[in-house]
């Protein structure tokens, strides 16, 4: 079984023992989540397709840690103009981990 849910404003395929790299969330490491704008359900071939989102159904997770991402190197240059900007970037994650799934 596997759901389209919507967390942060980005949308992942979440099922149960996966885990997730998500924008930062609000809360300690250890602590439990839950998402409740489940917007896709499959139950072993039967979809559900939510008008939004699919009544009655959430995902409970646990955040296992906070961290940042890879380094990303921006670089804007322009001809025969002498310039140049350089800059980097990591953004900002929370790793969870898909403790169940209520549909």
């Amino acid at each position: 079984m596997y759901v389209i849910v919507e967390i942060a404003g980005q949308q992942f395929k979440a099922e149960k023992g996966r885990k997730l790299y998500v924008h930062r969330l609000a809360g300690e490491e250890g602590s439990s989540v839950s998402f409740d704008k489940v917007l896709l359900t499959d139950n072993d071939g039967q979809v559900t397709v939510g008008t939004p989102v699919v009544k009655d159904a959430s995902v409970n997770a646990k955040i296992l840690r906070h961290l940042k991402d890879d380094k990303v190197i921006v670089f804007k240059k322009k001809r025969r103009k002498g310039y140049q900007v350089q800059n980097g970037h990591r953004q900002y994650l929370t790793q969870i981990l898909i403790e169940d799934i209520i549909a």
